[in-house]
């Protein structure tokens, strides 16, 4: 049996742009686990993040669950997902203040887009 050129080409092109789709599509989500008794320490340059695809902000006095779920001990707490996965958190110290910089989760997140290549 004698393959098709173009066919061949339009199978190796469907692949390719399989293999580019997973690669570049991985979705980074930054969560902020906070109380609103700690709202003075609130990370607000948290938006000024780039290249992150959700920003999200959880009161875990209010929502229990996702506190029991992810284990936040200390807020806030910041934490960087890679496709759902948990890839790094950032916790505040004992004063509940978050001692992590903005270029330092900023470093963390061009980091890991840097793995997909």
């Amino acid at each position: 049996m004698n393959a098709n050129p173009k066919t061949f080409t339009l199978y190796l092109l469907i692949i390719l742009l399989v293999l580019l789709t997973n690669i570049s599509f991985s979705q980074i989500t930054v969560t902020q686990f906070n109380a609103g008794w700690n709202s003075t320490n609130d990370v607000s340059w948290l938006k000024k993040l780039t290249d992150v695809d959700k920003i999200k902000y959880i009161d875990i006095a209010e929502n229990t669950k996702a506190q029991n779920k992810y284990e936040i001990v200390v807020v806030p707490t910041i934490v960087v997902f890679k496709d759902g996965e948990e890839m790094k958190r950032f916790q505040a110290d004992i004063s509940f203040a978050i001692k992590a910089t903005r270029k330092e989760i900023q470093e963390y997140i061009d980091e890991l887009l840097m793995e997909d290549f």
